[in-house]
């Protein structure tokens, strides 16, 4: 099996799936819109990491030569365990989830499924599926422009929501903080 080939095809699944969250889940006009701009410059610092990792990894600067075919395939299971992650957690909340941060009519706090763990799972998905990229290239230059800026951008990103649901749902939140991780489980 070709580790190129798969990860070309993973990774044009995964690129499709996310146009069509942008697409296809943008609030109604009848949610409460809270992202401050943030799905912009989220947006932008992901596809800019995207592309300076990928040019970084054609210039050969970086590589790890000597186990590359291994850590292309580890960074393959974490991309498809991230996609696992992300999807798992987008069909939990249905008609909640918008990739703009907007609270939607009716909305209420989810606490099933990777929910009652954890209150960001999409972007531990995410996080973890950038983070396979990154080893997949085979090039730890790349796994750290992949890895510091987006995990960064998401962080302010998720602080924008914590607010945005402290802001509606007030102490029922804040127990719901209590009882559950922020990121990633039994760690932060």
């Amino acid at each position: 099996m070709n580790v190129g080939i798969v990860l070309f095809a993973v990774s044009a699944v995964w690129i499709a799936s996310e146009v069509m969250l942008v697409l296809l889940r943008r609030s109604g006009a009848d949610s409460k819109k809270r992202d401050s701009g943030s799905i912009v410059w989220l947006n932008a610092v992901i596809y800019g990491s995207v592309a300076v990792a990928v040019y970084i990894r054609v210039t050969g600067v970086g590589m790890v030569p000597s186990v590359g075919l291994t850590l292309s395939r580890i960074g393959l299971v974490f991309i498809l365990m991230g996609l696992a992650i992300r999807w798992a957690a987008i069909f939990t909340l249905r008609q909640y989830f918008t990739v703009n941060v907007a609270i939607q009519p009716n909305h209420r706090i989810v606490r099933k499924g990777l929910y009652g763990l954890v209150r960001h799972p999409s972007y531990l998905g995410s996080i973890t599926s950038f983070v396979g990229l990154g080893l997949a290239l085979s090039n730890w230059i790349a796994l750290g422009f992949l890895v510091i800026p987006i995990t960064y951008v998401f962080l302010k990103r998720i602080r924008i929501e914590e607010r945005a649901l402290r802001q509606e749902f007030g102490p029922e939140y804040d127990q719901y903080c209590r009882t559950t991780w922020l990121l990633i489980p039994w760690l932060y």
